[in-house]
Order: C-alpha cells, then structure tokens, then sequence
C-alpha cells in the first residue's frame, strides 16, 4: 500500500523527534483505493529542520514547503515535507498573505479545502487497515457517501481561494460525487470571485475537468453555479438560440449533446472540446428565425472565435491550432456522388492528415447533438473510404515529383519567392489531378509558369482558392449551414 521511501521518511523524521503524516490527494487517493500520482507529507518539524535533517532538499517559498530530490528518497519520486500551519488572511482570492506554523496535524487539516482532502494517515504498516488514520472532518463517510463538502465554513473557504469553486466541479466530475447543499450554495455565491483567478490557472482546472468521462457534467455544473460565465461565456450566448429545421436542441444544447456523446465515446480531449465549441458562433451569424433559419459562416466566425477563447485561457500553440482547424472545418462535405477525390486532397490540405481522423469524430458528435440517429450513416463511411483511397495521393508540396532545387536548376534562376509561388501553384494542378505529379510534367508546367510575374502567379493562387471557396459555399447553403 504505502512506497517503501514513503515510510523510510516518516521514520527518519520520527526519530528526530518530529510527527509526520501523509496528506491530501494521496491520503484521499489511498483510501479509495487508488494509486497517487504525488505523494504529500505534513510534519511538526520547521523547515529548516527538515533541511537539516535532508540535506540535499530545496526551500524556496514561505509557506513551508521543503522539496526533497530523488537522491534524498532514493527513489525518482519528488517529494514534498511541509510545516504544519495556518493560513493568514487571504487578500487576492488565492494566495495568504502570510502563514503560521502550528503544532497539530488538526490545526493544519482545518484549513483544507474539502473533508475528502482533510485526512491524515500515518503509515507506520505498509497495510492501510493497520495505520493511524486522522479524520477530524468526517472526510472517510463523505468518501463512503460521495460528497463533496467544504471544511467548516463553506463560504469562507471559496472566499480564501476561489480556484477552490473549480475544483469542486472537478472532484465531483472526476469521481461522480455530489456535491454537498450547503457547499453548492457557497459556490454560487462566491462565483464572482472566480474573475481574480489567473487565466492560466481556470485553464488547468478546466482541462482536467474535460479530461473526464464525465465533462458535460462539468459544464452542466459549471452553468448551475454561475462559473461558466468566468471561464468561457461565449458558450452562453447559445442558450436558448433555436435553430432550424436540420435540428431539434437549441445552440447550447447541440454543443453539449456533442460533447456528451464525445465523452461516451472516450473520445481525446482535444475532441471534447472542439465538439463543445464547434457551433459556438451560431448565435452570432443567426439570420431569421423559425425552421428556415442560416448560420452562414459559422464555421469560420468559430474558428475566430474558438482562437481567442483558447489564446485567453493561455493554451499551447500546437493544441489552439489544432482545435482552431477542427471547428474550421467541421462543415465538410461528403454527399456520395457530390464529392470529388481533388475536394478530398484539398480538405487534406487544411486540416492535415494527422487531424482527418479526430474531424471524422468531431462530425459524428455534431451529427448525434443534432438528434440524429446514426452517427456514421454510409455516406461518411463512404468519405472515409475515400480518404484512404487519396491517403498517398500529394497533397503537399514536399509530396511533389519536383523540388525547389529542380526548379531553380530548370529554370535556371536564384533562391526566391517565385520558387515557392511556382511550387504551390504546381500543387494546386496536382491536387485536381494527381495524376501529373510526374517529374516531366510538373517541369513543363513550370515553364509556362514561369511566364507569369509574381502578381500573376498571387492572382492565379488566388483565384484557384476563390472558385473553391464558391463551390464551398454553394454546399452549404443547400443546407441552411
């Protein structure tokens, strides 16, 4: 049950005269029967004597957390020894000002934030049942009930930190607890203090929240306890919007029924949220009302926005991209019949290969939010066909029989922009019919090219995306999208 290092340093801060515990997530973790992923030790001991009696330790911070390397535990795990305290007043919903070092583990577990994180174990027995177990709040029958309840008073511990509000959703979410009535009623209370949390910090939260099985639950608690509204209120400019007639929920209703579906899928969080954002815009591009309604471009007006949502909640590069591109490109077509290979390979293009597949995912939750029956009717399995047949097809310009060094070497001139403009004029003739992408050919093509100035050859790209953009446009609207 408990890691050998684990007892190894309770012991040694025992025989220096000093009362240890483990605590928090892994004591919670443990007695659920789970492995913990940190383990969290508390101690009588100050910190400059656990340095003392762990040398080879880090403390920089007041708040008496001392971090021991690998090599002080003899183990790879990173360890944390903090000084059994109070917390002073908190002036910026988040952190106190100040800490006090006391004398019991009760005093130090009373600051907690919930009974199930309010729990102490010593492991003086690798066997759970034959250790000492400290729970002042009843954190074991709310563990046994699945409650979610603040320590003492609720209000006062959202108030000393409100990250605390989101990770009432997300303990409730990651293990289907409830959340307890009085603790409820403290969160909505104290919602607007969520505004003081950094942006980087909700995101964490957020994350973990839509990392779950259970993440629409998440965003259903979000909406009941006023939250949502600090983390992406954009979501709630859906709320109550109707739709026409290809649908039967309201605009937040479809983005939830999406994700819902996503998460019984088990979908990848990337996923997930794409399927909560992919009709976010709706409510912004709505024209008329009733079962004829159009939402024209909401696809790109959600790309747009979908990037400044995930760019204010401080989201990586690589996965803002990515999401950004799913809900640009939700609305692909493929009526069998109507689709060509070439609108294939251009799609490709956009969405990159390595997305085709979480797109296809994205298109089955947005079918089943809108009600419909079967997620992957023939005509998407079709599309899914067709993709494998174009899969080796080129649909970049590094998959061109000619390079830029042939180019230049043919067309004997120097390093230039008209390199890369010949280039991806070469692959728009390629992307219609890949069957030219031959050495000989794509050389003959650059020839002729090569006549056009470099405005000619930005206007002839553009009018290639311009008649595409058209046809794209002229599918979508024979479906009120």
């Amino acid at each position: 049950m408990f890691p050998k290092f684990i007892i190894e340093i309770i012991s040694i801060l025992a025989n220096n005269g000093h009362d240890s515990y483990i605590v928090g997530g892994c004591c919670r973790d443990i007695l659920m029967g789970k492995k913990p992923k940190d383990w969290d030790i508390a101690t009588s001991a100050l910190p400059e004597e656990i340095q003392k009696i762990f040398p080879d330790s880090v403390y920089l911070n007041k708040f008496g957390t001392v971090t021991l390397k690998p090599s002080a535990t003899t183990s790879l795990e990173k360890i944390e020894i903090t000084t059994y305290r109070l917390d002073g007043e908190y002036v910026d919903s988040r952190h106190p000002c100040e800490v006090k070092f006391v004398t019991s583990i009760e005093e130090d577990l009373s600051r907690r934030d919930f009974t199930i994180n309010a729990m102490a174990i010593l492991p003086t027995h690798p066997q759970l049942s034959k250790c000492k177990i400290i729970d002042p709040f009843n954190g074991q029958q709310d563990l046994k009930d699945g409650t979610i309840r603040a320590v003492n008073d609720p209000g006062k511990r959202f108030s000393e930190d409100a990250l605390r509000l989101l990770r009432a959703v997300r303990f409730s979410v990651r293990f289907g607890f409830v959340i307890e009535k009085q603790t409820k009623q403290a969160m909505i209370n104290n919602a607007h203090l969520l505004k003081h949390i950094s942006q980087e910090r909700i995101r964490d939260e957020f994350l973990q929240i839509m990392n779950s099985d259970r993440a629409y639950v998440g965003i259903q608690q979000l909406i009941e306890f006023n939250l949502l509204k600090h983390v992406v209120p954009e979501l709630l400019e859906g709320v109550g919007v109707t739709q026409n007639k290809h649908h039967i929920y309201t605009v937040f209703e479809h983005n939830f029924y999406a994700l819902k579906y996503a998460c019984e899928k088990k979908y990848s969080q990337v996923i997930k949220i794409a399927s909560l954002f992919h009709d976010i815009a709706k409510p912004r591009t709505k024209n008329g009302d009733g079962i004829n309604s159009t939402f024209y471009n909401h696809d790109i007006v959600g790309a747009k926005m979908t990037e400044q949502i995930l760019n204010r909640l401080k989201f990586d590069k690589e996965t803002v991209q990515k999401i950004t591109r799913l809900v640009r490109y939700h609305m692909f077509y493929y009526n069998v019949g109507e689709v060509t290979e070439s609108s294939i390979r251009r799609l490709l293009v956009k969405i990159g290969v390595e997305n085709i597949d979480d797109l296809i995912c994205l298109r089955q939750a947005d079918r089943i939010g809108s009600g419909t029956p079967k997620a992957e009717p023939y005509k998407l399995r079709h599309f899914k066909y067709l993709i494998l047949k174009v899969s080796k097809d080129p649909i970049s310009v590094k998959m061109l029989k000619i390079n830029g060094d042939d180019l230049m070497q043919a067309l004997q001139i120097k390093p230039c922009q008209r390199v890369g403009l010949i280039l991806s004029a070469l692959l728009a003739d390629v992307l219609d019919s890949p069957e030219n992408n031959t050495k000989e050919y794509l050389t003959k093509k650059a020839f002729l090219l090569n006549s056009l100035n470099d405005q000619e050859l930005k206007d002839f790209q553009q009018r290639i995306e311009f008649e595409k953009r058209k046809t794209d446009d002229e599918d979508k609207q024979k479906f009120y999208v």
